[in-house]
């Protein structure tokens, strides 16, 4: 697969200036669990680890993609390392952003202030199954009131107890089905652990992974960004701060 240079260095450059990742710097990790139901007697998606009961253990990183102050609106980030999804040792993730739920909107990111106040997409569809569908994340308020996007005042919401997500993905024609319930339990207990090296396209499962849209160009993005930051890391410098986590590599391929 050819790199895209320019996105490569712009990427790399980015990364090294920051001492993070280029989009997303500033994040909170957090433990949780996702619950899969399986189709039972229902329509299948023709995906094993979408079809069957399961329980998976999750790392999920709440960030903000340019790294703007907490009182403008910035694009979200919710991204999903689950463990063991494609049995052990074989992760997958799924990287999502604050979005609409239209046809048209469900693909476009949109800045946000409240991370409970609206959906987070893949933006690209994936191939589950027999077709193509975007996969996205809708927050249950619970009775809460707003939750600024921000690492201290989502990790003070979690404070006051877990937050919930489903777990839904549709085709252009269909309606939104849920496939599985995503419980946030609250930040990792260690104040620096380390971001996972996030990658949809390397940890991906055979029947759910994104579709070729765009992929030369995000892959070299992803991988110019883990170069800048490694690069700040082998210098010696640690860029990580308890709640504002831009994190360490801890296998190839991601932001």
């Amino acid at each position: 697969m050819a790199i895209d240079k320019r996105a490569f260095d712009v990427a790399r450059r980015l990364a090294r200036r920051r001492s993070a990742p280029a989009l997303h710097p500033r994040g909170l990790v957090c433990a949780g669990v996702l619950d899969v139901p399986g189709t039972g007697g229902g329509a299948r998606w023709g995906v094993p680890f979408l079809d069957q009961v399961g329980e998976y253990a999750v790392t999920l990183r709440w960030s903000r993609a340019a790294g703007l102050p907490a009182r403008w609106p910035d694009g979200l980030g919710l991204a999903l390392r689950v463990r063991d999804a494609g049995g052990p040792d074989i992760p997958l993730d799924l990287l999502m952003t604050s979005s609409g739920t239209g046809r048209l909107l469900r693909h476009l990111p949109l800045p946000r202030r409240d991370a409970l106040g609206g959906p987070y997409s893949t933006l690209l569809a994936y191939r589950t199954g027999d077709r193509e569908r975007v996969i996205a994340a809708f927050p249950a308020r619970e009775g809460r009131t707003g939750v600024p996007g921000h690492p201290d005042a989502l990790r003070r919401a979690l404070d006051r107890g877990p937050l919930r997500l489903r777990l839904c993905a549709a085709a252009p024609h269909e309606p939104w089905r849920t496939f599985a319930t995503l419980t946030v339990r609250g930040p990792e207990s260690h104040p620096r652990a380390a971001v996972p090296a996030y990658d949809p396209y390397l940890h991906a499962l055979p029947g759910l992974r994104p579709t070729h849209r765009l992929r030369d160009l995000r892959t070299a993005a992803y991988s110019g960004s883990r170069h800048g930051r490694d690069a700040v890391l082998a210098d010696g410098h640690d860029p990580a701060s308890p709640g504002q986590m831009p994190g360490r590599r801890d296998r190839p391929g991601a932001p």
